[in-house]
């Protein structure tokens, strides 16, 4: 039997990146899928990769009536919601405080934990009665910028924090109805995080640095040396959505490929 047969599972943020390779793994391994998207253009590219076998919803995280629709969208196609993956998020272009002008703070501040951090507050207010029916799961996306760092710049680096601690609380205020966990993912070669708009950055996504670059970037500070794409983090996903896991809540997967493991008096080899 396939892990996520007779789960139905929400993906936020599954339109391209992390969040499109992990419902992709999450269709595989049996799951009764719905997706939400805010870029109309992903959310039609999604209904033309999985045909109207899933459910595929334009709606933005951070809006109430939009998580409202989807909400009635789920209830209507499936009766129930068995997990919410949440995959959304956006990068800050590795910006450091010091060059960021005084006069953005404030905005990229809002735009960087308005998508990361209230997001997720907002999916997990408006599902969480369903989950509780169902005796479901959360499933929330760090980083491992939440423990180390130069993993992005300080506000990207402050929202992956903030969902690494409000797995904890989250698990500690819905137990014990509803295991809520978080996977913290390194190094994405298909990523499709966007730098924010605040300092001009939005069409600028971490996959546009060359394939070769961040490769080499990569080999040189992982002990794994393949470089992930976002289906391979897709099983820690999907165990951590399912029925299988009974052991896990309030718990993060770091994924890091070995990274944190970084050389401390070891010279690198010639």
């Amino acid at each position: 039997m396939k892990m996520l047969q007779d789960h139905v599972v929400l993906v936020t943020g599954g339109g391209s990146g992390l969040g499109r390779g992990v419902a992709r793994y999450c269709a595989q391994q049996g799951a009764s899928l719905a997706i939400v998207d805010n870029a109309p253009e992903k959310v039609s590219a999604l209904r033309q990769e999985f045909g109207a076998g899933v459910l595929a919803l334009q709606g933005d995280v951070t809006r109430v009536a939009d998580l409202q629709a989807c909400r009635s969208a789920i209830q209507q196609r499936f009766g129930r919601l068995d997990a919410l993956i949440g995959a959304q998020g956006i990068f800050d272009g590795n910006v450091a405080l010091l060059d960021t002008p005084p006069d953005r703070i404030d905005a990229l501040f809002d735009e960087i934990f308005h998508v990361n951090v209230k997001g997720y507050l907002h999916s997990v207010r408006m599902f969480a009665d369903l989950l509780q029916q169902s005796g479901g799961a959360i499933v929330l996306t760090t980083s491992t910028a939440a423990y180390a760092a130069d993993g992005g710049g300080s506000a990207y680096t402050a929202s992956k924090g903030a969902i690494r601690s409000l797995v904890g609380q989250l698990a500690f205020e819905l137990a014990p109805r509803v295991r809520v966990n978080g996977v913290a993912p390194a190094a994405i070669g298909n990523s499709q995080l966007r730098g924010p708009e605040t300092l001009g950055l939005r069409e600028r996504k971490q996959s546009d640095i060359p394939r070769d670059a961040f490769l080499e970037l990569f080999r040189s500070v992982s002990l794994l040396q393949d470089l992930p794409v976002a289906e391979d983090y897709g099983p820690l996903y999907a165990f951590l959505a399912s029925r299988s896991n009974k052991v896990m809540t309030g718990q993060t997967l770091v994924a890091d490929q070995g990274l944190l493991n970084r050389r401390v008096l070891s010279a690198p080899a010639s």
